[in-house]
């Protein structure tokens, strides 16, 4: 029997279209195929674009014909719900942004498009990117594809569940502490967060804008190489994009990582770290150390620091990036609001959620007058510091290896009612958001309950390349059998 289209990766697929053993239409109707089969399950997309996919599928499969088709010709993508799409409904995961349907295509997007790929939809999120396990979606929670009383980590988790379960090729996420990395790791995929700068952010619903970044998932290291450079590079409209040439990802993918250094900080190797966890991650590092690269024990001693740090700067940005939302120009407005003061108020807490309204409050309070100097100035200069932690750690080591999740995927509603805890889950990712740097997360093992494991690599700024090249390696080679969730 043939193998789905559904299950391909983005290059095996690329070949059959340029073979001619398939056609684009072939693969987006596989891939709704598969949406029809298991999203009621998974709920994985909170809008399905059919109609309009079916269309560039075969304006995709006539490019191809007459020998114009790109890299991401006829590639069926998701994108996560809070990047915008011209003309199709972006919800950020919230009530409050129910109907509102952008004019324009966020950057990323738009990228996409002109090289061909085939949008199918846009999928679930926690609500503002706020959470780690996509339970805080006003559109219902994402299932973790092996295990569907687990979540799928978060914010990204419907972008994750979407690649795991194969209804798409890749996807796109954003990544403001943890969000890309966490769910991939929870969901046995590959999940990359550029360098802060490396990838346009217009058209991304801000959260925190000094951390956000947007990256692929995707079932393999070749394919994340590809993707990254399909969305990489400056942009004029974006006022933090940097002006960087961006390399050909796809080069580093097999190449030998013979004498690197790898660095293991003693600060993430900590008690409270599932056992099975810790187990895969060494094993990885046993891996790169068959390759003929070297484990060098490194400090990053500012680590402490760092959950209090974001849980002060991401709350402070978020409450100034969502007082735009009050109900005037676009966004849910209260029907019941007799004055002015009134329609702020209910619009707000009507349309907002408890986890969002959450940081708002712990946002606006850190930034208040007489709380600024002691809260908000005091954690930019602690991010300074552990930004310098990773500087000095990088003279020592070319990446820098670390679990990706403390614990494999925890059970839905397990958490909810225990925000500390929730916010631990991302103990490992927040970090390199703090930093800037870029991380990639990769399959490492599996747990005894059959819960897929990540390891997370990271490099200094720019050296998305290095990152590649160290993920292809272990992915070559780690011999983790080849398993797919069970749906």
């Amino acid at each position: 029997m043939a193998m789905e289209p559904y299950r391909l990766t983005i290059h095996e697929l690329q070949e059959k279209l340029r073979q001619g053993e398939l056609t684009a239409a072939d693969a987006a109707d596989s891939i709704f195929g598969r949406i029809a089969a298991v999203d009621e399950r998974t709920k994985s997309f909170i809008t399905v674009m059919r109609e309009t996919a079916m269309v560039e599928a075969r304006k995709a499969d006539e490019a191809i014909r007459s020998g114009k088709g790109g890299p991401l010709t006829g590639i069926p993508l998701a994108i996560k719900d809070i990047l915008c799409t011209k003309g199709v409904r972006t919800t950020c995961g919230s009530r409050i942004l129910q109907n509102f349907i952008p004019p324009y295509d966020a950057t990323v997007v738009r990228k996409l498009k002109d090289q061909g790929a085939v949008i199918v939809g846009k999928t679930n999120m926690d609500e503002f990117a706020m959470g780690s396990s996509t339970e805080t979606s006003y559109y219902g929670i994402t299932k973790n594809p092996w295990d569907l009383e687990r979540i799928p980590g978060g914010s990204s988790g419907g972008s994750a569940a979407a690649v795991a379960a194969d209804e798409c090729m890749a996807s796109l996420g954003s990544d403001t502490g943890g969000s890309i990395r966490q769910p991939a790791a929870l969901c046995g995929i590959v999940g990359m967060k550029p360098t802060y700068g490396r990838v346009s952010r217009y058209g991304l619903i801000a959260f925190a804008s000094s951390l956000d970044q947007i990256g692929p998932f995707t079932k393999d290291v070749e394919d994340c190489a590809l993707l990254l450079s399909a969305i990489a590079g400056y942009d004029p409209m974006e006022s933090t994009s940097v002006p960087i040439e961006v390399p050909d990802y796809r080069s580093f993918v097999g190449k030998d990582i013979r004498g690197w250094k790898i660095g293991v900080p003693r600060e993430y190797f900590i008690e409270g770290i599932d056992p099975e966890v810790l187990a895969a991650v060494e094993k990885s590092i046993g891996v790169l150390e068959s390759l003929g690269a070297e484990r060098v024990d490194i400090t990053l001693p500012h680590t402490e620091y760092c959950l209090a740090v974001y849980y002060i700067i991401a709350p402070a940005e978020a409450s100034s990036n969502l007082a735009r939302y009050d109900g005037v120009k676009y966004g849910y407005r209260s029907p019941e609001a007799g004055d002015l003061i009134e329609m702020y108020r209910k619009s707000r807490s009507e349309g907002f959620g408890a986890e969002v309204k959450r940081r708002i409050m712990l946002g606006t309070y850190v930034l208040s007058s007489g709380y600024y100097d002691a809260y908000y100035k005091k954690a930019s200069q602690v991010r300074t510091l552990i930004k310098r932690d990773f500087e000095e750690a990088f003279r020592r080591c070319d990446v820098i290896l670390t679990p990706t999740s403390p614990t494999p995927a925890f059970r839905i509603g397990e958490k909810t009612d225990d925000p500390l805890q929730m916010y631990l889950s991302d103990i490992f990712t927040i970090s390199a958001n703090l930093a800037g740097i870029p991380g990639i997360s990769l399959p490492c093992g599996f747990s005894g309950d059959g819960l897929p494991i990540g390891v997370q690599l990271l490099a200094w700024h720019f050296q998305e390349g290095k990152l590649i090249q160290a993920a292809s390696a272990l992915e070559r080679n780690a011999e983790i059998k080849k398993r797919r969730p069970a749906l």
